[in-house]
């Protein structure tokens, strides 16, 4: 056995036998083959379009039974229903459990304002669901009903993409694989649908709206790569379906539908996209729209939610990191949650003494006060007590002979006479 390492501290290993661990891919196969695979579809258009018909031609199967003729008294169904039908097939010994979800009256009213918010709710309550099995103590059995695949049936019209079309792409680009598709290519001549093509990608792209693409790696051999190059140079898909099978020129039965002028055949790359539709939704790229809605749309969507519930994670817990490293840095942050401490109560006591100070201050004025009022009035008791004095000596004094006859009695001056 040989050693190398890289820069990276990973070392590289070459065995000198066979060990046995490359044959782990055959134990996934034959795991997964006994357990079988589920797939989720929702198909997106107005009635009539053909979604019942493509999704029939695609699985080889009546997955969608014959629609009842609705009697010209009836009244037609109001808003967008959402309803789901599920089918177990099997294919060489390899089981899938298929639920289609249809999505009956889009596109059919005439106003279709908010068309798109039943299809909406329902792809996020499916997201819900799988979140809240996710977060139980038992996740022993959990049940994946997550959408995998959005096909969405544009109508030929020629033109270019309508309000409806952009708005509903809009709103769930970001959590669906959405896979745009021209619906009756047949009603268009080859150069038309080459334009309309052209002018669904221009309005696709100006939108900034995501839609399902395969992407190649460095570990896709040259055949993988070049049958991806070929699957993205026909989308949209242009599409024609049929369940019927009719006698071809040459005396074989093809699946196709038949006109005046030709036969158009539904498995002719050279008539319609439909293999190459079919290539990438089951032949090629089905594991990948499930990893996609796994580990793309429903991780963001989940992200999103615990972040509006108040959750935060801490990316510190999937950090490498030095022990002394950690030591110093609790350290560091211990010291700083006690500066913070001491000055938050640094800060509380001068508060307190600045409080204690006012009230003080406060308590010192109001004596001062009272003790000024206090003054006062005993200087008016005071004043009025010595009025009263005064008044009462001059009147209770008794009067002398003398203040009687101020001249009696008083001697001569005995030089009077000279």
């Amino acid at each position: 056995m040989k050693s190398t390492s890289g820069n990276t501290g990973v070392q590289k290993k070459k065995m000198n036998g066979y060990v046995g661990f490359s044959n782990y891919p055959n134990q996934v196969h034959r795991r997964s083959v006994k357990r079988g695979f589920n797939f989720t579809l929702m198909v997106v258009g107005e009635s009539g379009i053909g979604k019942s018909t493509l999704i029939n031609t695609l699985f080889d199967t009546k997955i969608f039974p014959d629609r009842e003729e609705m009697p010209p008294s009836a009244e037609p169904v109001k808003g967008v229903d959402v309803t789901s039908m599920s089918a177990d097939i099997q294919e060489s010994g390899v089981k899938l459990r298929l639920t289609v979800v249809d999505t009956p009256g889009f596109g059919d009213s005439i106003n279709n304002e908010d068309a798109w918010q039943p299809i909406l709710e329902n792809i996020e309550s499916r997201f819900d669901a799988y979140l809240a099995q996710e977060n139980r103590v038992n996740r022993s059995k959990i049940s994946d009903n997550r959408i995998d695949a959005v096909i969405y049936f544009i109508k030929p019209t020629g033109h270019c993409l309508r309000v409806i079309d952009i708005e509903f792409m809009k709103r769930l680009h970001t959590k669906v694989n959405l896979i745009p598709i021209v619906a009756k290519a047949d009603t268009l001549t080859a150069s038309e649908l080459e334009q309309f093509k052209a002018k669904i990608l221009a309005d696709i792209n100006y939108h900034g709206i995501q839609i399902f693409k395969p992407v190649s790696d460095e570990f896709d051999d040259p055949e993988t790569v070049a049958e991806n190059r070929e699957i993205l140079s026909k989308i949209p898909f242009a599409v024609v379906g049929s369940e019927k099978l009719v006698e071809h020129p040459n005396g074989t039965m093809v699946r196709g539908r038949s006109y005046p002028w030709g036969i158009i055949e539904v498995e002719s790359e050279e008539h319609n996209d439909f293999i190459k539709l079919r290539q990438m939704l089951l032949r090629s790229h089905m594991e990948e729209l499930k990893d996609t809605t796994d580990m793309v749309l429903y991780e963001n969507y989940r992200t999103q939610k615990l972040l509006s519930m108040g959750h935060v994670q801490d990316n510190n817990v999937f950090r490498e990191f030095n022990p002394l490293v950690q030591v110093e840095e609790e350290r560091r942050a211990h010291e700083g949650k006690m500066q913070k401490m001491e000055g938050e109560m640094a800060a509380v006591f001068q508060q307190k003494v600045q409080e204690k100070e006012s009230k003080l201050k406060l308590s010192e004025e109001e004596l001062y006060a009272r003790h000024k009022d206090m003054k006062t009035v005993l200087e008016k008791q005071r004043s009025e007590l010595e009025d009263k004095k005064k008044r009462a000596e001059a009147t209770a004094r008794p009067i002398t002979p003398m203040e009687q006859h101020p001249t009696k009695g008083k001697k001569k001056n005995i030089f009077s006479g000279f």
